[in-house]
């Protein structure tokens, strides 16, 4: 199982981790059970986890068995993230899950003992569950059930911290929510309107009847909230392409550093601008992304910006409302993707990147591929990469090791900066002028008796084109 590093621990590693910063958050950990919560109450204001002592349970559909560990190993690392105790973990091999209760019959009466001989107050399934099989799994095993999803998505919640990140786990979490809202005890049948019994008993005039359920209440407060959310985040997303638009008038290349979470893509950063962004030893340390100015050893400007880390499986809703920051991939001139060299099986996670990296249209834009902690991971496992990725450069964000290579790989990566000429165009080339239109940036057109005069911008390779054509 995955630890954490104490923060003084973490203070003699480099003084660019973001010390401070984890300080605060390790300084702001949640106490169970001082919660004063009250009994009658809804499930979308219950369910608010709080994984003490949990056991884990996985379904093998396919893959080999390696695979299946993985993937269970990666939900214990997700578990402890998130501040529970991992006590036990059971796989099952089936051929789907079952529509009932995600694991077979039998193993749901092995998992119920499992739960009572450890202890347990939670069980966390590998995969989402549908409402029905969480209902029907909870009630077999008589404690908390938690999916994977839910488990993701209230990590993000500890992890935000801006306005927009807080935005949007809050929309991400009603959004999943909405369809799994239930009564909880008698609350489904309680009416908040009129009764309609004689007299004036109920809401008076005009609302007598069956009036509204307090499940009913629960969800059309739910879908105000998610309408208020998305207009907020539509809002801080105009601020965010404002701001970028503005670099792009400056002209300035923009890289972006994706990969898996706890790749050490903020190392990285770090050690490449001096950010001195949070550094954790943990899934989703980061969730608000970061962006600093760089230059290249010619003096060129550009900008690198690190992002929420992947996993597999990410769930949907985490896509959908960060949608908006990660097209920030999608509109950078360069991908730097890290990859943890020493984690068991970095293929699987190079797929599961680009899986989402082309679900928010950002597999067009070019990749660097980093291959990181290469100070932790055996010689086999790196000869084994370099093989399958030739192409990538090999670093250690931690001791610095291959950093010089990286920033002279990444700064050969970046767009050369566009040629600004005056030219004219004979008229007999007016295919030439098109072409500018097409690909240049025009800033000015006139026509005069040697042909079309235009000041423009252009690449490297349409420059030498025009070279004929410079006019003084």
């Amino acid at each position: 199982m995955r630890t954490f590093h104490a923060v003084d621990e973490l203070a003699d590693i480099d003084p660019t981790t973001g010390e401070l910063e984890l300080e605060d958050r390790h300084a702001m950990r949640r106490v169970a059970g001082l919660s004063t919560e009250l009994t009658d109450i809804t499930e979308v204001e219950y369910r608010q986890l709080r994984l003490e002592r949990v056991v884990l349970v996985g379904v093998w559909t396919d893959g080999t068995a390696t695979d299946a560990d993985n993937s269970l190993i990666e939900l214990a690392a997700l578990a402890e993230t998130a501040g529970s105790q991992v006590l036990e973990g059971m796989i099952q091999r089936r051929g789907k899950p079952d529509p009932a209760t995600f694991v077979g019959s039998g193993k749901v009466d092995e998992l119920r003992s499992v739960v009572i001989s450890t202890g347990a107050d939670t069980v966390i399934c590998d995969g989402e569950l549908s409402p029905s099989q969480l209902r029907n799994l909870e009630q077999r095993v008589k404690v908390k059930v938690v999916d994977r999803t839910a488990l993701i998505l209230d990590i993000f919640a500890q992890h935000a911290k801006s306005k927009e990140g807080k935005a949007q786990v809050e929309l991400a979490q009603l959004e999943y929510l909405l369809p799994r809202l239930r009564g909880w005890g008698e609350t489904l049948s309680r009416q908040t309107g009129g009764s309609g019994r004689g007299g004036g008993a109920g809401g008076g005039v005009g609302l007598r009847g069956p009036g509204e359920t307090k499940l009913e209440t629960d969800r059309r407060r739910i879908n105000q909230r998610i309408a208020r959310l998305r207009r907020e985040i539509k809002a801080l997303r105009k601020v965010r392409a404002t701001k970028r638009a503005r670099r792009n008038r400056n002209e300035v290349p923009g890289v972006t550093i994706a990969g898996y979470t706890n790749a050490g893509k903020s190392s990285l950063l770090n050690r490449l601008t001096g950010a001195g962004v949070l550094v954790e030893d943990a899934l989703f340390a980061t969730l608000d992304p970061t962006t600093r100015r760089a230059r290249t050893n010619d003096g060129r400007v550009y900008t690198l910006s690190d992002t929420v880390g992947f996993v597999r499986h990410l769930p949907h809703q985490i896509v959908e409302a960060f949608r908006s920051t990660l097209e920030e991939v999608a509109e950078a001139d360069l991908v730097v993707h890290v990859v943890d060299g020493a984690h068991p099986d970095p293929e699987e996670q190079v797929r599961a990147v680009r899986e989402v990296l082309a679900e928010v249209g950002a597999d067009s834009v070019p990749e660097l591929l980093v291959v990181n902690k290469i100070d932790t991971a055996d010689e086999e496992t790196l000869l084994r990469l370099k093989r399958t990725w030739p192409e990538a450069v090999f670093v250690s964000a931690r001791s610095g090791r291959g950093i010089d290579e990286l920033r002279a790989t990444l700064e050969s990566r970046l767009p050369r900066p566009a040629v600004e000429l005056r030219v004219v165009v004979p008229y007999a080339r007016g295919e030439l002028v098109a072409q500018l239109h097409r690909r240049a940036k025009v800033l000015s057109t006139a026509h005069i008796a040697e042909g079309t005069a235009l000041h423009v911008r252009v690449d490297q390779a349409l420059a030498a084109e025009l070279a004929p054509y410079v006019s003084a």
